[in-house]
């Protein structure tokens, strides 16, 4: 405002000083000093006539050339004229600036997307499933066990099947993807294992071939009584020969491997085991007589499952039955003195050193020199090598049962001649026609038989082992081929370890997972101690094959794969593992099961396999709030598994953790449930899996302080990528996911509830209780 108004002074002096007769004096114009500003003229007459006319024009004159000069000194903003469609263009250049602003603040929080095929293929598996912070009531209101058979368990059994990823069958699936890749530039150890799986999937030709490859090689260990023809072959013959060239052990098991209670070396040596058979017949443990006997209820359907078979092979109708019923006694007398792991390991009949001499003596129907010469062959044995022995009275009771069938009774010898001819059927039930494997396919379903492998001898457990028969086909013939050729594809699975990502990950989680176990409330801090110190001698070793490339290339020069029988290929696989046992006993070779997809500890180091490292669980590209909410956790759950197994009973506020999170289940959700109460098994599992995904969710954490940049899939960012993550792998498949009484991804909203990392709370609108939420 002043300066307008020094303005407007300026302006009217100069227009007094302009060329008038009130500016200057007349006669004055060259180089007369003008008069002072404020000194006043004398009228004459005339001038007084005019001059109210003069003043009146002269102060038009004047307003007019005011207003044009001021106008012309105003900004253009302030014209009348343009006035409106300056303010809109101005508004218009201000939203536009503020939209900078606001977009350069969001671009600093943004996450950029991750746009590499195993993200694009996650990103339509993730589109495919609900999102836990908008559908809740999909993810905690249904259990992981068997489904109840109400409305409610059957509307969401869909949903649940549809973002289940079970560990197992992720990777047989990868590796299946592997074995069906084209890829010219294979090497020949790799081409042959995709030759064998080709094979085996080729159910047209097994179909062609039908039993008669069976039925020759049952010709070459001397025919078979069942049909008329058999040369009274020798016993120890046989079965040497049987385990020899067809990896059967029909009466006890032979592997490789060390003792664990010889600690008097750095390196344990390998030891020749004996085990205890794998019976074909369903046999089931007896605590009260402490004996294994034959399940009397399944026996009828074995028994017609053993006469189809043989009529498949075209035995005679009136021969059958003169041959499965004394196989099914024998069966049952050599279960008796059979036993479970943990019955063997609590009497000390596990890891019991004799020598092979010794051995004879104790159970001289087997000539066991012979026999394990033709087993390890080339490795040069003596009847002083010393071995491992697992139960020595059932290697008594079946020396003794032999013996009585081999003194001089023809009759009693073709019986057990039967007993081993069909247990070589039943290695090779893999090799033949859908027929065979359809009919084993429904025994299994009716009785829970499971076939234990050749590798799983090694790492015998109670537990039960993977289900041999019950599988897709594509499912049987990747384990087959695992079986194999497993050295040749562990290294197709080191391409996901190799890059970095996962010995971060690992180190990440066994951090977090030692700073929260001090955060816990222990009984004594001598209970503490002792585990902190545990679990500081712990070293994460990721699991990986010795060999190179040309290596593997070598050891596998000798097995021969034809392009159209995998009958003949499937007698190579098992001529080829039997030859592998010598290998075993005399290199230090750690021959890894790949199928492996959970830790193991052996000594004070963190054994953790390859084959965890693969998607949708885990891969290098993807984004680590991906990485962690699915396999952080689960590999945090295995750490608590494996190194923590007495959790609950050394920390109260372990147990306080399990009761808490039951309580909220109970509170949230609409199921009849009552005062039902959880076992300290049950409320461990609650507590480990809290646990898991508080250690899984604080190594991101740690992961984004190193890196606070990260990426994206489905445009979701950090942690909310992290439970969504997690809720898809929660439902796993492992030995403990049966004590989890309710769905695992139920624990995310207990600890949502009290973590503002979260895109928003979990309440399920469905319940009809009202309740506190409180995280636990």
């Amino acid at each position: 405002m002043d300066y307008t108004i020094r303005e407007t002074q300026q302006d009217f002096q100069m227009l007094r000083m302009s060329g008038t007769s009130t500016g200057l004096e007349p006669g004055r114009e060259n180089g007369l000093q003008p008069r002072a500003l404020f000194q006043l003229n004398r009228p004459t007459e005339d001038q007084i006539e005019v001059q109210p006319q003069v003043e009146l024009e002269l102060h038009r004159h004047r307003q007019q050339e005011y207003q044009q000069h001021a106008e012309q000194r105003k900004p253009a903003w302030l014209k009348p004229k343009c006035t409106l469609s300056v303010f809109i263009a101005c508004f218009c250049l201000s939203a536009v600036f503020l939209g900078m602003v606001y977009y350069i603040r969001q671009s600093l929080h943004r996450v950029s997307p991750c746009d590499s095929p195993a993200c694009q293929k996650a990103s339509v598996h993730l589109s495919m499933s609900s999102d836990p912070f908008t559908h809740p009531c999909d993810y905690f209101l249904f259990t992981c066990g068997p489904e109840r058979a109400d409305d409610q368990g059957k509307s969401r059994r869909g949903v649940k099947e549809n973002r289940t990823l079970d560990r197992k069958t992720e990777l047989l699936q990868y590796l299946r993807e592997i074995l069906e890749s084209n890829d010219e530039l294979a090497s020949s150890s790799v081409k042959k294992a995709k030759e064998f799986y080709r094979t085996c999937m080729d159910t047209k030709s097994l179909a062609i071939t039908g039993v008669e490859p069976f039925l020759a090689l049952v010709h070459k260990l001397g025919g078979w009584s069942l049909f008329g023809q058999w040369s009274k072959t020798d016993f120890n013959s046989t079965l040497s020969m049987l385990m020899r060239d067809y990896a059967t052990f029909p009466f006890f098991n032979v592997y490789v491997g060390e003792d664990p209670t010889d600690a008097s070396s750095k390196r344990s040596k390998r030891y020749i085991q004996i085990d205890q058979p794998d019976l074909i017949v369903p046999i089931k443990w007896n605590r009260e007589m402490a004996k294994s006997e034959v399940m009397r209820e399944t026996v009828g359907l074995f028994l017609d499952s053993c006469k189809s078979h043989l009529m498949l092979l075209g035995a005679p109708p009136d021969e059958v039955i003169l041959h499965v019923g004394p196989f099914i006694s024998l069966s049952s007398n050599l279960a008796v003195t059979m036993a479970p792991l943990s019955y063997r390991r609590a009497k000390g009949q596990l890891y019991r050193k004799l020598t092979i001499k010794e051995l004879q003596r104790r159970a001289p129907a087997i000539n066991w020199l012979a026999c394990l010469q033709a087993v390890f062959h080339p490795e040069p044995l003596t009847e002083d090598e010393h071995i491992l022995l697992h139960n020595l009275p059932y290697v008594v009771q079946m020396s003794h049962i032999i013996t009585n069938k081999t003194a001089g009774n023809e009759l009693k010898n073709s019986e057990l001649h039967t007993f081993m001819v069909l247990n070589l059927l039943h290695t090779l039930l893999p090799a033949l026609d859908s027929r065979f494997s359809n009919m084993a396919n429904t025994l299994s379903v009716a009785f829970g038989h499971t076939r234990l492998r050749q590798r799983d001898l090694q790492t015998k457990t109670d537990a039960p082992t993977e289900l041999f028969t019950v599988a897709p086909r594509w499912k049987r013939c990747v384990m087959e081929t695992e079986l194999g050729f497993g050295d040749v594809l562990a290294p197709l699975l080191r391409e996901n370890v190799a890059t970095g990502e996962a010995e971060e990950l690992i180190e990440n989680i066994l951090s977090s997972f030692k700073s929260h176990l001090r955060e816990l409330k222990w009984s004594d801090q001598k209970a503490l101690q002792i585990v902190m110190n545990k679990v500081e001698s712990v070293t994460p070793r990721i699991v990986t094959t010795k060999e190179n490339q040309a290596e593997l290339d070598l050891l596998y020069s000798e097995v021969s794969i034809s392009n159209h029988s995998f009958f003949s290929n499937y007698i190579e696989l098992l001529s080829f593992l039997q030859k592998r046992l010598s290998r075993l006993l005399r290199e230090d070779n750690d021959n890894a099961d790949i199928l492996a997809v959970s830790p193991s500890l052996l000594g004070n180091e963190l054994v953790i396999p390859a084959g965890i490292f693969i998607p949708p669980f885990f891969h290098p590209t993807y984004p680590r709030a991906m990485n962690y909410g699915v396999l952080g956790f689960l590999l945090a759950k295995d750490l608590l598994h494996q190194l923590l197994p007495d959790i609950y009973s050394q920390s109260e506020m372990v147990r306080a953790i399990g009761q808490c999170v039951w309580s909220h289940y109970r509170t949230v959700t609409d199921k009849d449930i009552g005062e039902v109460s959880l076992s300290a098994a049950q409320q461990q599992e609650v507590s480990v899996q809290y646990l898991a995904l508080q250690i899984a969710l604080k190594a991101y954490e740690k992961s984004l302080k190193k890196q606070p940049a990260d990426t994206s899939i489905s445009e979701f960012s950090h942690t909310h990528l992290f439970f969504i993550a997690f809720s898809q792998a929660n439902c796993d498949a492992d030995q403990y996911h049966h004590l989890m009484p309710m769905e695992p991804s139920f624990i995310m909203t207990v600890v949502c509830a009290k973590s503002r990392l979260c895109p928003t709370n979990l309440q399920c609108l469905k319940t009809t209780r009202r309740y506190s939420w409180n995280g636990c």
